[in-house]
């Protein structure tokens, strides 16, 4: 195939099945050396042809054994990089681009999973990019010496990228949406309201992650100064640049475990993420949405219906009745006894455990969604909101955490899918997900009702889908803030 010519030179991918496939494209330098715990740099230029036919390094990040996306780590410097699926004969073709963030609670994550090839929407004329970017401590720890929100510049440098380069691939830079899932959801929500993002994308979707409560520096601060107790060295950029990668990785680990102990919450809050800086991320985000100067991006948000309900059945000690109300008591809810009452109501043959998740998940993902969804629609802004319920068969996960993903991507043949969503998930559920992804990323508008705050309509994906008003009752009105 042909050699495309980027900014700082030439590249060389593979076809595969029809697809023009671009992988490891480096977007930015590498972030290491000098350049560690700094703003993205401009990437050097090389001279003849790079080949990009296997996937680049991951972020520092651990080394799980296990994760219900399977994401490979593969270590390396140059691992602010990205990968293109376009059409074989796409060169000149001012296609709609879809710029793919990955999730992994922004400590963990990568462009290379299975789950995440973009053969599919290529083949219903997509350009699909994903991305890297840093994570843990190198991506979000506030520390003396260096800027905020470093992973986030990550996102504008490879979003500057695709406006610069996606040309040559058969993209339109006029027509490029954002989406992720969980964090990748939450890094979409902070660019929605982000002034450095103005003009870098004209729709959004979040996947399981719509909320945007973010830390003060104050909080941010705080983790850095735990990561930093667990080395041994100052909480400074110059102290933490001489750590070995694998050494803050250790650490960030323990101290997000130090952390969630000193808050005592059972709220889901993430160790690192963007921080509230009020230049790039601001501290009222709520109120740049009322204002309605973001309400010309369409916007497409939900969640699955039991994201992480099957995790609580594993609580140590177990859950009773007793213990229910002083879970919820610890979520921040002033009466959890009526709260647990209104779910036995709506749940009547559920557990304890199976209940205390479902408030997680309510609390978590949908009722942000739906307060996203009422403010962007009350600003004059068109969203549309869905709900995945279609359950895995596979012991208790139900309709669990990711496994939209794999629907979404038209990738239900990917490897690691039959053990998240059993040896037959209906491919008909992901021909009518995947179908409305397509038509919100080429027109905006993915093909069911739009939101609306006196009705709230939204998408439920299932074995038989359709619009159902207000199915996040119980979550909004519980959960309302």
């Amino acid at each position: 195939m042909r050699a495309v010519r980027t900014g700082a030179g030439l590249v060389q991918g593979s076809v595969d099945d029809g697809c023009a496939v671009f992988l490891g494209i480096p977007y930015a330098a590498p972030p290491f050396g000098s350049l560690r715990l700094a703003a993205p740099a401009p990437v050097p230029a090389w001279a003849g042809v790079r080949s990009c036919d296997s996937y680049g390094p991951t972020a520092p990040q651990p080394h799980r054994q296990f994760t219900l996306v399977p994401e490979p780590v593969m270590d390396g410097d140059d691992c602010l990089n990205l990968n293109v699926f376009a059409p074989a004969d796409a060169a000149g073709a001012d296609l709609p681009v879809l710029v793919w963030i990955h999730g992994g609670g922004f400590t963990a994550g990568c462009n290379a999973s299975p789950w995440y090839t973009g053969h599919r929407f290529a083949r219903d004329g997509v350009v699909l990019v994903s991305i890297n970017y840093r994570l843990g401590a190198e991506g979000f720890m506030a520390v003396e010496g260096a800027p905020l929100n470093r992973g986030l510049l990550d996102w504008l440098a490879a979003l500057r990228w695709v406006q610069e380069n996606i040309a040559a691939f058969g993209g339109d830079p006029a027509k490029v949406t954002i989406a992720g899932q969980s964090a990748g959801g939450i890094a979409c929500a902070a660019l929605l309201t982000c002034p450095a993002a103005d003009g870098l994308f004209r729709s959004a979707v979040c996947m399981s992650g719509s909320r945007m409560a973010w830390p003060s520096v104050g909080g941010a601060q705080r983790i850095a100064e735990l990561v930093a107790a667990e080395l041994g060295v100052p909480a400074s950029a110059d102290a933490l640049r001489s750590v070995e990668p694998a050494r803050l990785v250790a650490a960030q680990d323990a101290a997000a475990a130090a952390a969630a102990r000193e808050r005592g919450s059972d709220s889901i809050r993430l160790a690192f993420g963007p921080v509230a800086d009020d230049e790039h991320v601001p501290s009222a985000p709520y109120d740049v949405v009322r204002a309605g100067s973001r309400a010309a991006v369409p916007l497409m948000l939900g969640a699955t219906a039991e994201e992480f309900n099957a995790t609580f059945a594993a609580v140590p000690g177990g859950v009773d009745w007793a213990r229910l109300e002083r879970r919820l008591g610890r979520m921040g809810l002033s009466d959890p006894a009526a709260v647990a009452a209104a779910y036995r109501a709506a749940m009547p043959d559920a557990e304890p455990a199976q209940i205390l998740g479902q408030a997680v998940t309510d609390s978590t993902f949908k009722a942000p969604a739906v307060k996203l969804a009422d403010l962007w629609a009350g600003a004059g802004g068109a969203a549309y909101l869905y709900d995945f319920e279609w359950r895995s068969p596979v012991g208790n996960l139900g309709a669990v955490h990711c496994l939209d993903i794999p629907f979404a991507f038209d990738n239900l043949d990917a490897s690691g899918v039959p053990e998240v969503a059993g040896a037959a998930p209906p491919q008909d559920l992901a021909d009518a997900i995947h179908s409305a992804w397509v038509r919100f990323v080429t027109s905006g508008d993915p093909g069911w009702t739009r939101y609306d705050p006196a009705t709230r309509p939204a998408m439920v994906f299932d074995e038989t889908s359709k619009v159902v008003d207000d199915p996040w009752r119980l979550a909004r009105t519980t959960f309302a803030s």
